[in-house]
């Protein structure tokens, strides 16, 4: 894997001509009600439907469902093929797929987004951790968990359980202090997603500040730390679900280049109290590192 090097860019990014057409075209065609419900209708039935069950269906004349079957078809929406008298209207699975990326392009969500935070703080050293770090990780950990917003854990999870779970090169502590006095005051790891060799990319990160230091910057020197590391090791994939209450987080993943995915409903319950979350990814090739 390449990590792109920086690229000098205007300051407001064009959507070039032949995508913003293409885009527009879709969007003017799912202007008109009568075709975001004919488009429904063929999508959400097995092997499509027939003009004349559209009709039926929809309550319209034939020559007005033919119509905006047409226009459908003409930017690539529904497929058309005769069976003797009559045509089957088929969706474009392929278009349709294409559909979420194209609002994701006009909202400028696909376009190179930052490698991790440049202003980390001068007094923050970030190193690999240590055996003798555990500790003072187990007891970070703790008071995440005591937040609330940090994790759906309610007990810290044992050193060998964490030893065992995350990424032997991909655990880093942050130190601040003089050389006589050196503190841990958080720390991050990646973990697999998978044993699987398709997924060996794809890591899951979590990170911790430690309380009476949150704010200062500390979880910035971290995930810079974190996703540079990442991006070495030629992985391709980072990903974490964070409680929606939790903007400081979600606010610091996105300045590493991550992405929100989506929100996970209803997904833990926690003292009888379901919680959603942000799942939210950072691709290596989608960011603009330093070389």
């Amino acid at each position: 894997m390449t990590i792109a090097t920086p690229r000098t860019a205007p300051a407001h990014p064009v959507l070039p001509d032949a995508e913003a057409a293409t885009y527009a075209e879709w969007f003017a065609c799912l202007s008109e009600p009568t075709r975001v419900r004919l488009l429904h209708a063929v999508a959400t039935t097995p092997g499509g439907l027939s003009v004349g069950a559209l009709t039926d269906l929809l309550g319209i004349s034939q020559s007005t469902c033919s119509h905006h079957v047409r226009k459908l078809a003409d930017v690539g929406f529904l497929l058309l093929h005769k069976e003797g008298t009559s045509t089957r209207v088929t969706v474009n699975q392929a278009c349709c797929a294409g559909l979420p990326h194209a609002a994701d392009a006009v909202m400028g969500l696909l376009a190179p987004r930052p490698c991790c935070p440049e202003d980390v703080p001068a007094d923050v050293t970030v190193r690999a951790m240590e055996p003798r770090d555990w500790p003072a990780v187990r007891r970070i950990y703790a008071e995440g968990i005591a937040t609330g917003l940090a994790t759906f854990d309610t007990t810290v999870p044992s050193r060998a359980t964490l030893d065992a779970q995350w990424l032997p090169d991909h655990r880093w502590v942050a130190e601040t202090g003089d050389e006589n006095n050196r503190e841990v005051v958080g720390w991050t790891a990646l973990s697999p997603v998978s044993a699987r060799e398709c997924y060996a990319g794809v890591a899951e990160s979590s990170i911790y500040v430690a309380d009476g230091h949150r704010g200062r910057g500390i979880g910035k020197a971290l995930i810079r730390q974190q996703v540079l590391a990442a991006d070495e090791a030629d992985l391709w994939t980072l990903q974490t679900a964070i409680l929606t209450e939790n903007r400081a987080s979600i606010a610091l993943h996105h300045a590493a280049g991550y992405r929100t995915v989506g929100i996970r409903e209803r997904i833990a319950q926690v003292n009888d109290t379901w919680h959603d979350t942000v799942l939210i990814e950072r691709r290596a090739d989608t960011v603009t590192c330093p070389s």
